[in-house]
């Protein structure tokens, strides 16, 4: 291989791998995303991952419980279906310390793991995060998580600002749109990244 996945060099972040957006209390929108198949792609790379001594990141959204860290946006549509005129920005819906910002049991956090506690959606952003990566000698991050326009993209384009390969595991992102996942998969990513299933990551962890 060209471009081997080398375990010493290679971090898997899962970002914002929470209860509330993977675990929903709403009833449609859990089964919309156990219909995607993406909790049990995460898993397969976690395991993956520990076999072969890959560091875990986690990106954990970390607001303060009376909101005074979150600041609103005009914005046109938000998470929302659009309106006829601009609109606030609705407060997060995990705040610290509560069940929905909780990373989900599938993949619960071991103590030699990282957890990147951020307060926007980049991970980069007035975090440890690129601090740890490269006291721990990592040129290479392979990401999962959602959603895929938001925290995902976000995270990225900061990646590739600070000359990280990366690697996007297609179908363990996921955004709650229709059309967002593929989109990015085939005209995003592949400009600054390299775009695989988990399937093909481990088959490529296996071999190197």
């Amino acid at each position: 291989m060209a471009f081997p996945i080398v375990p010493s060099k290679t971090a898997m972040l899962f970002f914002d791998t929470l209860n509330v957006y993977l675990h929903p209390r709403d009833e449609a929108a859990r089964a919309a995303v156990e219909a995607s198949g993406v909790i049990p792609a995460m898993e397969r790379i976690n395991r993956a991952c520990r076999e072969t001594g890959i560091a875990i990141f986690y990106a954990q959204a970390d607001h303060r419980p009376d909101l005074r860290d979150f600041h609103p946006h005009i914005v046109d549509r938000g998470h929302g279906p659009a309106g006829a005129e601009p609109i606030l920005t609705k407060p997060p819906a995990a705040v610290s310390g509560s069940w929905e910002a909780e990373i989900i049991p599938e993949l619960a956090p071991r103590p030699e793991d990282y957890i990147i506690k951020k307060h926007r959606w980049s991970t980069f952003y007035q975090t440890h995060f690129e601090l740890s990566l490269r006291t721990a000698g990592i040129d290479t991050i392979m990401m999962a998580g959602g959603s895929t326009e938001v925290g995902v993209a976000s995270t990225a384009y900061s990646a590739r600002d600070r000359d990280f390969n990366l690697i996007i595991l297609r179908d363990a992102c996921r955004s709650s749109h229709a059309g967002v996942d593929d989109f990015f998969a085939e005209r995003i990513w592949p400009v600054f990244a390299r775009v695989m299933t988990v399937d093909q990551a481990i088959g490529m962890i296996q071999k190197g």
